[in-house]
């Protein structure tokens, strides 16, 4: 069963606002106003996102002066792509197996062109 975490950031992710909140923030860092300007919501429900995604650890937001930037935590997607890499490299060595096996097969199977004549 996948970690807590994992199960977390995916969760946050599914949501289609918050996917994309994490596309803009990928660019950099944005404030909840600036973040806001591209949603037909209001600042609160921005706001509510953007708690979801701190909440699993994919954003973090900080004071500098009268500004909250949020900023994307790298961390996050590093265990994001690890985790992937692990099942993707799980993947690949099945698929090597099941290539193996039928090379195998092909290779016990009679040759469909022995006696037939041209």
């Amino acid at each position: 069963m996948a970690e807590p975490a994992i199960i977390n950031v995916f969760s946050a992710l599914a949501d289609e606002t918050r996917l994309d909140i994490v596309t803009r923030l990928a660019i950099g860092e944005a404030t909840l106003s600036e973040l806001a300007e591209n949603y037909d919501m209001s600042i609160q429900a921005v706001s509510k996102h953007l708690s979801v995604l701190e909440d699993a650890g994919v954003v973090s937001r900080r004071r500098e002066a009268q500004r909250r930037p949020v900023r994307l935590e790298a961390e996050v997607f590093d265990l994001l792509t690890k985790w992937i890499e692990r099942y993707r490299r799980n993947a690949e060595a099945r698929y090597q197996r099941l290539d193996q096996l039928l090379t195998r097969l092909d290779d016990q199977s009679p040759d469909s062109d022995e006696g037939v004549t041209a």
